[in-house]
C-alpha cells in the first residue's frame, strides 16, 4: 500500500503539472493532501507536516538563494560577466573560442540561476559567432552545457542546494565532488560533442539579438570580475579543504568554518560585489539596492517549489511512508546512487522541470541515505545528474533553446536534448567512478 500511495502521489504530481498545466507549488501542496489522507495521516497532522516541511526547507534555503541572487544581479548589471567572456575570447583566440566560452559558462553560471545566466551570456554568444563566422551551435552549445552543469551539479544553485539539506551533505564537499565532476562533463558534452553538429544552422531571430553591450571603461577589470564572481566558491571551498588538513583542535578552526558556511560566504561576497561592481563604481547605493531587490522578484516561484518539495518530503516521512520505502529499497542489488539517479531521470522526462525531478527524487530516496552509508554528497550530485536527462517538448530550457537559436524541433532534438542527455550519463558515470575513492 504504501509504495500505491507514493506512485499515486507521483502520477498525480505528473498530471497536473504535464497535463492540467497547474503551478508546480499548487500541485506539490494538492499532492501533499492527497498522500496525506491516502497515508491515514489526521487532517490537522497533514496541515502539520506541510508547515513543518516548508519551514524546515526554507529556513536555510531562502538566505542561500536570496543572496546567490542578489550576487548574480550585481554580476549582470555591472558588465562583469561581459568582462569575463571577453577577456577569455581574447586570451583563447578563434582557434580555442569553445574552451573560452566553456569558462565562461561555468565562471558565470556558478553565481547566476540558469535562465539568468542564459539570457544574459546568449546574446554575447550571438556577437563572438558572429565576429569570428563559426556556426552558433558550435560556439554557444559548449556555454550551455557549462551553464547546465552548474545547475545540476553545484551548490549554490537551487536544487543540489536543497537536495544537500535534505541529506545533510557537506555543502563544501558537495562542491569540491561536484567540481570533479564538472569538468569532464562539459568537455565531453560540450566542446567535443560539438564538433559534430557544425553542420547544425542556426539562425537568431532578430528580436532575441539585441545585446547591450558596454563599453571597456564602463565595465570592471578582470580580476575584479573573476574574484566578485568565483567569491563564494573560494570561501567555501578554501574553508572545506583547509578543515579537512589542519589539526582538529586548530585555535582558527571555529572562525574557517564561519567563514565557509554557505549562508556566510555568500553574505560576505555579495557585501563585497556591492562595494566591487557597485560602489567603486561610481553607482549610488540607493541605484545598487534597488537592483539587489529586484534580483528577488526571479527566486520567489523557485522558492515555491523548493518549498513544495520539502512540504512534500515531509509528508512522506510523517506517514511512514518514507521508512516503508527506505527497507523495500535498501534490499535492492542495485547501487543506491544508480537508483537516485534512475528515479529522478524517470521524474525528470515525464515533467520537464530539472528542480522539481531533482527535489522529488531527493523526498522518494531520502531513507536510502542514512540506511545504506552511502556518500550523501554523492547522492546530490546523482539526483542532479538525473535531473538533467533527456531534455525535451515540456522543459522550459529546451524552449528558450529552440527559439534564440532558431531551430527546428528535430534540430533542438538533436543538439539540446543529446546534450542535456550526455551531461546526465556522465554526472552519473562521473559519481559511480568517484564512489571508489570517498
Amino acid at each position: 500500500m504504501p509504495l500505491f500511495i507514493v506512485l499515486s502521489g507521483i502520477v498525480l504530481l505528473l498530471i497536473l503539472i504535464a497535463v492540467v498545466k497547474l503551478n508546480s507549488f499548487i500541485s506539490f501542496i494538492i499532492v501533499c493532501l492527497f498522500v496525506g489522507v491516502l497515508g491515514g495521516m489526521e487532517l490537522q497532522s497533514i496541515i502539520d507536516s506541510i508547515q513543518t516541511g516548508i519551514g524546515k526547507t526554507l529556513g536555510y534555503l531562502v538566505m542561500i538563494l536570496g543572496l546567490g541572487a542578489m550576487l548574480g544581479k550585481l554580476v549582470a548589471d555591472s558588465g562583469a560577466a561581459q568582462r569575463i567572456t571577453s577577456k577569455l575570447i581574447d586570451k583563447f583566440g578563434k582557434k580555442n573560442i569553445q574552451w573560452a566560452l566553456v569558462l565562461t559558462g561555468f565562471i558565470v553560471g556558478i553565481p547566476m540561476f540558469y535562465t539568468v545566466g542564459f539570457v544574459i551570456l546568449v546574446p554575447l554568444v550571438f556577437t563572438v559567432a558572429a565576429s569570428t563566422g563559426l556556426p552558433l551551435v558550435y560556439v554557444g552549445l559548449p556555454m550551455l552545457a557549462s551553464l547546465s552543469v552548474t545547475h545540476g551539479f553545484l551548490p549554490p544553485h537551487p536544487a543540489p542546494t536543497a537536495i544537500a539539506l535534505m541529506f545533510k551533505a557537506d555543502i563544501g564537499k558537495t562542491l569540491i565532488y561536484g567540481i570533479i565532476i564538472a569538468i569532464p562533463t562539459i568537455i565531453l558534452a560540450g566542446p567535443l560533442l560539438t564538433r559534430k553538429l557544425k553542420n547544425v544552422n542556426a539562425t537568431p531571430l532578430k528580436e532575441f539579438y539585441n545585446p547591450i553591450i558596454l563599453k571597456d571603461e564602463e565595465m570592471p577589470s578582470m580580476v575584479i570580475s573573476a574574484l566578485s564572481a568565483l567569491l563564494p566558491v573560494l570561501l567555501i571551498a578554501f574553508s572545506t579543504i583547509l578543515l579537512n588538513v589542519l589539526p582538529e583542535d586548530f585555535m582558527l578552526n571555529n572562525i574557517i568554518a564561519f567563514i565557509g558556511d554557505p549562508i556566510m560566504a555568500m553574505l560576505i561576497s555579495v557585501l563585497v560585489a556591492i562595494y566591487t561592481l557597485g560602489i567603486n563604481r561610481g553607482r549610488k547605493m540607493t541605484e545598487v539596492m534597488n537592483s539587489v531587490a529586484s534580483a528577488i522578484s526571479s527566486i520567489t516561484m523557485v522558492l515555491l517549489i523548493i518549498a513544495g518539495a520539502g512540504a512534500l518530503k515531509q509528508i512522506l516521512t510523517d506517514s511512514g511512508v518514507s521508512e516503508y520505502i527506505g527497507t523495500l529499497l535498501s534490499g535492492s542489488s542495485i547501487s543506491p546512487l544508480i537508483l537516485a539517479w534512475l528515479i529522478a531521470t524517470i521524474i525528470r522526462i515525464c515533467v520537464g522541470s530539472a528542480t522539481v525531478a531533482g527535489l522529488t527524487a531527493a523526498g522518494i530516496i531520502l531513507p536510502l541515505v542514512s540506511t545504506t552509508g552511502v556518500s550523501p554528497e554523492l547522492m546530490v550530485i546523482a539526483i542532479g545528474a538525473g535531473s538533467l536527462m533527456c531534455s525535451h517538448v515540456n522543459d522550459g530550457g529546451f524552449w528558450m533553446f529552440k527559439e534564440y537559436f532558431n531551430l527546428t524541433v528535430k534540430e533542438t532534438l538533436s543538439t539540446w536534448t543529446v546534450m542535456e542527455t550526455t551531461v546526465g550519463i556522465m554526472g552519473l558515470v562521473g559519481v559511480l567512478i568517484l564512489n571508489n575513492f570517498v
